[in-house]
Protein backbone atom coordinates (compact mmCIF):
# COMPACT_ATOMS: atom_id res chain seq x y z
CA UNK A 1 0.00 0.00 0.00
CA UNK A 2 1.47 3.30 -0.85
CA UNK A 3 1.64 6.09 1.56
CA UNK A 4 -0.86 9.79 1.15
CA UNK A 5 1.26 12.32 1.76
CA UNK A 6 -0.67 15.55 4.09
CA UNK A 7 0.96 18.99 3.46
CA UNK A 8 0.13 21.15 6.39
CA UNK A 9 1.09 25.34 6.76
CA UNK A 10 3.65 25.17 9.40
CA UNK A 11 2.53 26.50 13.04
CA UNK A 12 -0.62 27.36 14.42
CA UNK A 13 -2.54 25.87 11.38
CA UNK A 14 -1.15 22.65 11.57
CA UNK A 15 -1.31 21.92 15.09
CA UNK A 16 -4.91 22.30 14.78
CA UNK A 17 -5.30 20.04 11.74
CA UNK A 18 -3.02 17.77 13.84
CA UNK A 19 -5.44 17.51 16.46
CA UNK A 20 -8.23 16.66 13.93
CA UNK A 21 -6.22 14.20 11.70
CA UNK A 22 -5.96 12.22 15.47
CA UNK A 23 -9.51 12.42 16.34
CA UNK A 24 -9.87 10.97 12.59
CA UNK A 25 -7.66 8.26 13.80
CA UNK A 26 -3.98 9.03 12.03
CA UNK A 27 -1.18 8.68 14.53
CA UNK A 28 0.46 12.30 14.35
CA UNK A 29 2.55 11.59 17.68
CA UNK A 30 6.08 11.60 15.53
CA UNK A 31 4.43 14.99 14.31
CA UNK A 32 4.00 16.81 17.15
CA UNK A 33 7.62 15.96 18.37
CA UNK A 34 9.45 19.20 18.34
CA UNK A 35 12.19 18.42 15.48
CA UNK A 36 14.31 19.35 12.47
CA UNK A 37 13.03 16.54 10.53
CA UNK A 38 11.13 18.02 7.24
CA UNK A 39 8.65 14.12 6.59
CA UNK A 40 6.86 12.23 9.55
CA UNK A 41 5.36 9.24 8.97
CA UNK A 42 2.19 7.19 10.41
CA UNK A 43 3.45 3.90 9.50
CA UNK A 44 -0.18 2.05 10.31
CA UNK A 45 -2.23 4.13 8.30
CA UNK A 46 0.25 4.40 5.73
CA UNK A 47 0.36 8.01 5.77
CA UNK A 48 3.22 10.69 5.72
CA UNK A 49 3.02 14.31 6.96
CA UNK A 50 5.12 17.35 5.45
CA UNK A 51 5.50 20.50 7.12
CA UNK A 52 5.65 23.14 4.45
CA UNK A 53 5.52 27.31 4.36
CA UNK A 54 1.58 28.26 4.28
CA UNK A 55 2.04 29.80 0.73
CA UNK A 56 3.84 26.40 -0.65
CA UNK A 57 1.08 23.60 0.32
CA UNK A 58 -0.66 24.43 -2.60
CA UNK A 59 2.22 24.01 -4.94
CA UNK A 60 2.86 20.92 -2.97
CA UNK A 61 -0.58 19.23 -3.92
CA UNK A 62 -0.80 20.50 -7.40
CA UNK A 63 2.15 19.00 -8.35
CA UNK A 64 1.22 15.88 -6.54
CA UNK A 65 4.04 15.86 -4.03
CA UNK A 66 1.29 15.66 -1.61
CA UNK A 67 -1.98 14.38 -1.46
CA UNK A 68 -3.67 16.43 0.52
CA UNK A 69 -3.31 19.68 1.89
CA UNK A 70 -4.66 21.77 4.68
CA UNK A 71 -4.03 25.85 4.31
CA UNK A 72 -6.03 29.25 4.37
CA UNK A 73 -8.49 29.95 1.49
CA UNK A 74 -6.45 33.08 1.59
CA UNK A 75 -3.35 31.17 0.53
CA UNK A 76 -5.61 29.55 -1.98
CA UNK A 77 -7.08 32.07 -4.13
CA UNK A 78 -3.94 34.20 -4.33
CA UNK A 79 -2.22 31.10 -5.82
CA UNK A 80 -5.05 30.17 -7.61
CA UNK A 81 -4.38 26.39 -8.24
CA UNK A 82 -5.72 23.74 -9.96
CA UNK A 83 -6.98 21.66 -6.92
CA UNK A 84 -10.31 19.92 -5.32
CA UNK A 85 -11.30 22.03 -2.15
CA UNK A 86 -12.91 19.66 -0.31
CA UNK A 87 -13.84 20.79 3.04
CA UNK A 88 -14.48 23.88 4.94
CA UNK A 89 -12.84 23.16 8.38
CA UNK A 90 -14.02 26.21 9.83
CA UNK A 91 -10.92 26.91 12.17
CA UNK A 92 -8.74 30.03 11.08
CA UNK A 93 -11.90 31.89 10.09
CA UNK A 94 -11.41 35.70 9.36
CA UNK A 95 -11.94 37.67 6.31
CA UNK A 96 -10.71 39.38 3.36
CA UNK A 97 -11.59 43.09 3.28
CA UNK A 98 -10.77 46.37 1.67
CA UNK A 99 -9.65 48.76 4.59
CA UNK A 100 -8.60 52.38 4.55
CA UNK A 101 -8.98 56.35 6.36
CA UNK A 102 -12.91 55.94 7.76
CA UNK A 103 -13.28 59.21 5.65
CA UNK A 104 -13.19 57.20 2.70
CA UNK A 105 -16.38 55.58 3.82
CA UNK A 106 -19.10 55.28 0.81
CA UNK A 107 -17.01 57.32 -1.59
CA UNK A 108 -14.39 54.34 -3.14
CA UNK A 109 -16.82 54.34 -6.51
CA UNK A 110 -15.64 58.33 -7.26
CA UNK A 111 -11.88 57.93 -6.60
CA UNK A 112 -10.74 57.88 -10.03
CA UNK A 113 -7.09 55.46 -10.49
CA UNK A 114 -7.46 54.51 -6.88
CA UNK A 115 -4.15 53.03 -5.61
CA UNK A 116 -4.92 49.23 -4.12
CA UNK A 117 -1.65 47.97 -1.62
CA UNK A 118 -1.59 44.79 -0.70
CA UNK A 119 0.45 41.29 -0.29
CA UNK A 120 -2.81 39.43 -2.23
CA UNK A 121 -2.44 40.93 -5.48
CA UNK A 122 -4.39 37.99 -7.09
CA UNK A 123 -7.26 38.40 -4.88
CA UNK A 124 -7.28 41.94 -4.99
CA UNK A 125 -7.12 41.82 -8.92
CA UNK A 126 -9.79 39.49 -9.02
CA UNK A 127 -12.52 41.51 -6.73
CA UNK A 128 -12.25 44.76 -8.24
CA UNK A 129 -11.95 43.53 -11.69
CA UNK A 130 -14.01 40.61 -11.68
CA UNK A 131 -16.74 41.70 -8.82
CA UNK A 132 -16.44 45.27 -8.99
CA UNK A 133 -15.34 46.27 -12.53
CA UNK A 134 -13.34 49.16 -11.47
CA UNK A 135 -9.98 49.86 -12.97
CA UNK A 136 -7.26 50.23 -10.04
CA UNK A 137 -3.43 50.10 -9.76
CA UNK A 138 -2.04 47.22 -7.70
CA UNK A 139 0.88 47.80 -5.39
CA UNK A 140 2.71 44.99 -3.89
CA UNK A 141 3.73 44.71 -0.62
CA UNK A 142 5.15 42.20 1.69
CA UNK A 143 4.25 43.71 5.35
CA UNK A 144 2.87 46.52 7.29
CA UNK A 145 0.72 47.09 4.34
CA UNK A 146 -1.42 48.86 7.05
CA UNK A 147 1.45 51.76 6.74
CA UNK A 148 0.23 52.38 2.95
CA UNK A 149 -2.59 54.63 3.69
CA UNK A 150 -1.04 56.49 6.25
CA UNK A 151 1.83 57.46 4.22
CA UNK A 152 0.10 57.86 1.01
CA UNK A 153 1.47 55.06 -1.05
CA UNK A 154 -2.27 53.98 -1.55
CA UNK A 155 -6.27 55.12 -0.46
CA UNK A 156 -6.63 51.58 0.67
CA UNK A 157 -5.81 47.96 1.26
CA UNK A 158 -6.97 44.43 0.85
CA UNK A 159 -5.89 42.66 3.39
CA UNK A 160 -7.17 39.58 6.53
CA UNK A 161 -8.92 41.41 9.10
CA UNK A 162 -9.69 39.20 12.23
CA UNK A 163 -10.21 41.06 15.15
CA UNK A 164 -9.39 44.72 13.50
CA UNK A 165 -7.24 45.65 16.47
CA UNK A 166 -4.50 46.30 14.11
CA UNK A 167 -6.52 48.92 11.71
CA UNK A 168 -7.94 50.45 14.81
CA UNK A 169 -4.39 51.10 16.08
CA UNK A 170 -3.68 52.95 12.52
CA UNK A 171 -6.79 55.19 12.53
CA UNK A 172 -7.92 52.51 9.74
CA UNK A 173 -11.53 50.83 9.18
CA UNK A 174 -13.37 48.06 6.88
CA UNK A 175 -14.75 49.80 3.82
CA UNK A 176 -15.89 46.76 1.98
CA UNK A 177 -15.87 43.13 2.45
CA UNK A 178 -14.16 41.18 0.21
CA UNK A 179 -14.61 36.97 1.12
CA UNK A 180 -15.09 34.71 4.26
CA UNK A 181 -11.82 32.94 4.70
CA UNK A 182 -11.17 29.62 7.32
CA UNK A 183 -8.87 26.65 6.86
CA UNK A 184 -9.46 24.21 3.77
CA UNK A 185 -8.72 20.56 3.06
CA UNK A 186 -7.82 20.73 -0.56
CA UNK A 187 -7.06 17.38 -3.01
CA UNK A 188 -4.69 16.49 -5.72
CA UNK A 189 -7.15 15.90 -9.37
CA UNK A 190 -4.97 12.80 -9.68
CA UNK A 191 -4.52 11.33 -6.15
CA UNK A 192 -8.41 11.56 -5.88
CA UNK A 193 -8.82 9.36 -8.92
CA UNK A 194 -5.67 6.77 -7.52
CA UNK A 195 -6.21 6.80 -3.96
CA UNK A 196 -10.22 7.77 -3.99
CA UNK A 197 -11.41 5.06 -1.71
CA UNK A 198 -8.71 6.16 1.25
CA UNK A 199 -9.34 9.83 0.77
CA UNK A 200 -13.40 9.97 0.40
CA UNK A 201 -13.05 8.18 4.03
CA UNK A 202 -10.36 10.50 5.71
CA UNK A 203 -13.32 13.11 4.33
CA UNK A 204 -16.15 11.36 5.65
CA UNK A 205 -14.61 10.70 8.82
CA UNK A 206 -13.44 14.51 9.26
CA UNK A 207 -16.71 15.79 8.05
CA UNK A 208 -18.62 13.69 10.83
CA UNK A 209 -16.30 14.85 13.40
CA UNK A 210 -16.66 18.14 12.12
CA UNK A 211 -20.54 18.23 12.01
CA UNK A 212 -20.75 16.42 15.91
CA UNK A 213 -18.63 19.50 17.05
CA UNK A 214 -21.28 21.96 15.30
Amino acid sequence: MDYITIALAKGRLAELTMDLLEKAGLDVSELRQKSRKLIFTDEKNKFKFILVKASDVPTYVEHGAADIGVVGRDTLLEAGKDLYEVIDLGFGACRMAVCGPKELAGKLDSIHNMRVASKYTNIARNYYHTVKKQSVELIKLHGSVELAPLVGLSEVIVDIVESGKTLQENGLVVLEEVCDLSARFVVNRVSMKMESERIVSLVKTIQSLLHSEE
